[in-house]
């Protein structure tokens, strides 16, 4: 599928939004796609905010059906809630949770975007749709220095966004911080790693990244300071994951 040359101008240093090495530079698998403002959802809590200290302990995590939850690791007890607003829709909710012996607790909620077209069950290279699924969230890292996560930290200067999206929003400073989604990768390698165990046609090198302003390619993305302090909040003793899709597919 040929993709529009804006989408082409997202490089930084490996193949897919990791490569080869750290000094090379290639295309990435999370370009920007068309640049628009993304309007909050009805009733979608502002950027940050953090649900009442007295907000009450669920025993599910709202939103998810039998078929998804059953696929949360029974060890983890923090998990990042992407729900997209539709099928189609670049426009989602991030929120956190951890679990305690009293449920789970919710923490933050961001508003976040996904990919140009939406979500899949059956994300292929350059369909310009995010997976569905759960994933674990093993490494993190970026331009910037470490902003004092628990994750594995690998800060490079091959974490370069450069050029613009489909509509001209400027791309610098997307990777400023990233951390990796397990998405057709080796769990305990830098996000730039670009071993992909499923085949390079399954795409991979999938990102929680910092908004640019427009839809992704594939990653999900949230504003600099949400990023921040997802990455301060993720702990590798809490065995965290991503749950991701369209809130009819999480459903399920």
């Amino acid at each position: 599928m040929g993709l529009p040359t804006a989408a082409l101008a997202l490089s930084f240093a490996l193949a897919g939004c990791a490569g080869s090495g750290p000094d090379t530079t290639a295309t990435t698998d999370h370009q920007a796609a068309a640049s628009r403002t993304t309007q909050a959802a009805p009733g979608r809590p502002a950027a940050g905010a953090a649900p009442s200290a007295a907000a009450q302990a669920l025993a599910h995590l709202p939103g998810l059906g039998p078929h998804t939850e059953a696929e949360i690791p029974a060890d983890t007890r923090q998990v990042v809630l992407v729900t997209g607003r539709d099928k189609n829709s670049s426009d989602s909710q991030v929120a956190l949770y951890e679990r305690t012996g009293e449920g789970w607790q919710p923490k933050a909620t961001w508003p976040a975007r996904n990919a140009l077209r939406g979500w899949t069950d059956d994300h292929h290279l350059d369909d310009l749709r995010s997976p569905v699924g759960v994933f674990t969230l093993t490494d993190a890292g970026g331009l910037l220095p470490d902003p004092g996560t628990k994750l594995p930290y690998h800060q490079s200067h091959s974490f370069i966004a450069s050029g613009t999206g489909f509509d001209g929003e400027p791309l610098a400073g997307a990777f400023d911080y990233v951390v990796a989604i397990d998405y057709n990768r080796v769990p305990g390698t830098s996000p730039l790693d670009q071993t992909k165990p499923q085949g390079a046609a399954k795409g991979g090198n999938i990102w929680l990244h910092v908004d640019h302003g427009g839809p992704t390619h594939a990653c999900v993305a949230l504003k600099k300071d949400a990023m921040r302090a997802l990455l301060r909040a993720l702990d590798p003793a809490l065995h965290p994951v991503v749950v991701m899709g369209d809130a009819s597919s999480l459903a399920r």
